[in-house]
Parts: C-alpha cells; sequence; structure tokens
C-alpha cells in the first residue's frame, strides 16, 4: 500500500502526522500501540532520525513499514532519499536545507511522495513551485524542538500560508488537541506533532482527542482509508 498525504481525492478530513524522536519516547515503545494510534486517526509515522547512520535507518524503515504498513499508516523518511527508495517507504520529507524538492520529484516523484519543511510563506510557495505533493509549516506556536526557526509564526500567518499555495498544508510547532480546533479553521489539511504525541501518558488517547478536535473520523468510524 502507498498512499498520499491528504489530497483533493482523499474522503479523510484530516491528517495526523506523528514525527518521530528517539530522545523522547523509545520507537520500540511505540509499536505495540500503533494499531491504536491508527484506529484513533494516525495517517503517518515521519522517521527523523538524524543521528542514525544509513543501516540503521534503513533497519528502522523497514520496521516502521512492516509494523504501520498493516495498520494503514503511512510511512515517511526524514530527509534521506536513498533510505526511503531503499526501505520501500511510502514518501520522503526535505528540510529546507536538504535536497532540492524539483530535483527529487524528478528522480522519485513516482515512487514516493515529496515533502517539504518549511517556516516561512517563501519557503511554502517555493516548495509548492518546485512541485512538493505538501508541506509542513511552522512552528506555529511556541515548541522547544522547533526553537532553532525563530519565534512562532502563529495562526494568521498559517491561515494565509493555506490560502496562498495549492498543495496540502500541515500545521506543526507547538501541535495540541486543545490548539487543534483553531488550527482547523484555519484551513490546514492536518497536523504533525512530536512530543504532544511522543510525551503523552496514552499516545492513542492524545491521537483520538486531536482527530476528533479536527473532525477526523476514528478509522471505523465512517472514514476510509
Amino acid at each position: 500500500m502507498s498512499a498520499s498525504i491528504r489530497s483533493a481525492e482523499d474522503v479523510r478530513a484530516m491528517s495526523i502526522m506523528l514525527i518521530t524522536d528517539r530522545r523522547l519516547r523509545p520507537i520500540e515503545d511505540l509499536w505495540d500501540v500503533l494499531p491504536l494510534m491508527a484506529r484513533a486517526g494516525l495517517t503517518d509515522l515521519m522517521i527523523r532520525e538524524k543521528d542514525l547512520p544509513g543501516a540503521a535507518l534503513f533497519a528502522l524503515a523497514r520496521e516502521a513499514i512492516a509494523r504501520a504498513r498493516p495498520c494503514g499508516v503511512r510511512v515517511i523518511v526524514n530527509d534521506r532519499l536513498d533510505v526511503a527508495l531503499a526501505a520501500g517507504a511510502d514518501g520522503v520529507h526535505l528540510g529546507v536545507a536538504g535536497l532540492p524538492v524539483a530535483a527529487v520529484k524528478e528522480m522519485a516523484g513516482r515512487r514516493l511522495r515529496v515533502g517539504a519543511s518549511t517556516h516561512s510563506l517563501s519557503e511554502l510557495r517555493a516548495a509548492a513551485a518546485a512541485g512538493a505533493d505538501y508541506a509542513t509549516f511552522g512552528p506555529v506556536f511556541p515548541t522547544a524542538s522547533k526553537a532553532a526557526y525563530g519565534p512562532p509564526a502563529g495562526v494568521e500567518a498559517l491561515r494565509e500560508a493555506v490560502r496562498d499555495v495549492p498543495i496540502p498544508v500541515l500545521a506543526l510547532g507547538g501541535v495540541t488537541a486543545s490548539r487543534a480546533p483553531e488550527l482547523r479553521d484555519a484551513g490546514i489539511a492536518g497536523v504533525a506533532a512530536i512530543g504532544a504525541i511522543l510525551g503523552a501518558p496514552d499516545p492513542p488517547a492524545t491521537v483520538a482527542a486531536m482527530a476528533r478536535a479536527l473532525g477526523a473520523a476514528p478509522k471505523g468510524e465512517g472514514s476510509a482509508r
């Protein structure tokens, strides 16, 4: 199964992407709860472990695919196009300083969905113009994991960004269930989260709360994947 981040043809209202960080929670701790998170509304799992060497990252991506795909969750590899292709992932997600979106689309656009991290409207416009299939935008709210990218953009900047580009935009940075309705009303295609899910005592319950706040039906309750 290879599927895209939300597009015009998707019947599901919102995407919920979990981005891994072994410093916050060992990835192995996610495997047992991954089916529960999938039923709660998780759509995508991004493997973002920048310190891992290629062989270890490949093994992790393969393990993630073996566990996520039966649950209907897509696996995206951060930055490493070679690993994404070799592992058979659903997508690759490129950082602002990473490989050019246009080059990756030309090389692997038929095999992978290509996403891009953006932190400003100009970066988002550039990603869309280069052919990105979707983009994350943020940080929208203050968050330690994205402090290096400057002050938070805020919801109004997010709303302007969503209006300005034709590709799906996922809000990133400080995303929580309590903030989800405000984000939803900005016109986003979904959210991406790290600490809000990884740091939660009950990740499936947190995903379910986000899904409810976003208006995304949990799997088995009127949604199709």
